[in-house]
């Protein structure tokens, strides 16, 4: 994969995190978590909280992020002027995709159907009725939910731009804006690290740590990364942008779209969420466990959030009994608490347990 950069000044290459491109790769890897065994726990943690109607639609246009993720995921990259960066919210990203044509939004959504070469110029599916047919035949062989969704983008591009807005929001509200809180540091430190690379040591320094899959071959004046997919692009007027990923480990791609701006997704850090807990914070979390009675919490913590009193009168014990069970689980590690007025709720922290197992998780959610 070569990035051609003749001309390119240092000021317009830019390192920053995109909290939609991430939603991207959460949504891939809930897809395919065979891609990212470090992800095992955060993957059945989400599942197991995920509202079924939300999961339904999910499989409804999972072919935009499940053998990658769409160019949809990174709209800034398809604004004129190929100078735009990635919004730091959700919604500011939203925005950004609201700007590209319809024309775009469609060729985007249907990359891995659409019969023009990726990195190619031409006519579009939308303008193009040969294009259009044979966009449908290829979705024809990747079963009828695609069909059916190919046929509702081409058919009326503005009623699907708006489903796909709705969707991202729902999927931010689900579980994507509490993983993004937790993310977004690292990918912020991760950010600052590699711009003061590029100020200080220059481009090639900076690709070398973004992976040693990537270098800068100075005399061509362009970027290689090694892969075994093969396509070329150029930042020409515009520049070239480096996003950093937490959850895509180990997956590094590069957005070379005709007419986008280059746009390197690399991976940083651990594929973990979380660094692995201690031997002693892992036989705290064991014992916590193994009392019959804080199982039984847990079945019900898993499902809501609830309050010590509630949990009393659903097991049939008093309150000071509920809050000691309810202490060592929380010293452990394994519920949050909230306050919500006067009322403080203590849920089960799904993420945290699914590491321990999935026997358990799934016998407290049988």
């Amino acid at each position: 994969m070569r990035i051609d950069i003749a001309g390119l000044r240092p000021e317009r290459v830019a390192v920053v995190p995109s909290p939609l491109a991430e939603l991207g790769m959460a949504l891939h890897a809930l897809a395919e978590p065979g891609h990212h065994p470090g992800l095992q726990g955060w993957v059945t943690g989400v599942t197991a909280r995920l509202d079924s109607h939300l999961a339904d639609r999910m499989c409804e246009a999972d072919f935009l992020w499940r053998t990658t993720f769409s160019d949809l995921f990174m709209p800034f990259a398809g604004i004129p002027g190929r100078s735009t960066l990635p919004g730091a919210t959700i919604a500011q990203e939203l925005d950004q995709l609201d700007k590209l044509t319809d024309e775009q939004f469609v060729d985007a959504a249907l990359e891995f159907t659409c019969a023009v070469p990726y990195s190619s110029y031409g006519p579009t599916m939308l303008s193009d009725p040969a294009l259009h047919r044979r966009a449908l035949e290829l979705a024809a062989s990747r079963g009828p939910q695609q069909v059916r969704f190919t046929e509702r983008l081409l058919a009326d591009p503005v009623r699907i731009r708006t489903w796909f807005r709705e969707f991202v929001e729902d999927c931010d509200a689900a579980f994507f804006a509490d993983t993004w809180s937790r993310l977004r540091h690292q990918l912020a430190a991760d950010a600052r690290l590699k711009t003061d690379l590029l100020r200080h040591k220059g481009l090639a320094e900076a690709l070398t740590a973004v992976s040693p899959a990537v270098a800068l071959d100075e005399a061509s004046a362009r970027i290689v990364v090694d892969k075994l997919g093969d396509g070329r692009t150029a930042t020409e007027d515009g520049g070239l942008l480096l996003v950093p990923t937490s959850l895509g480990w180990p997956h590094l791609s590069v957005l070379h779209r005709h007419g986008w701006q280059p746009t390197l997704h690399y991976p940083v850090g651990s594929p973990e969420l979380a660094s692995p807990s201690s031997v002693e914070q892992l036989a705290l979390r064991m014992t916590a466990l193994s009392h019959p009675v804080r199982m039984r919490l847990c079945r019900h913590l898993a499902r809501s959030a609830y309050t010590t009193s509630e949990l009393a009168q659903a097991h049939g014990m008093t309150a000071p009994e509920i809050s000691r069970h309810l202490s060592v689980l929380k010293k452990a590690g394994l519920i949050t608490t909230r306050r919500r007025g006067r009322y403080v709720l203590h849920q089960l922290d799904v993420t945290v347990v699914a590491r321990l197992g999935s026997d358990f998780l799934e016998r407290i959610l049988r």
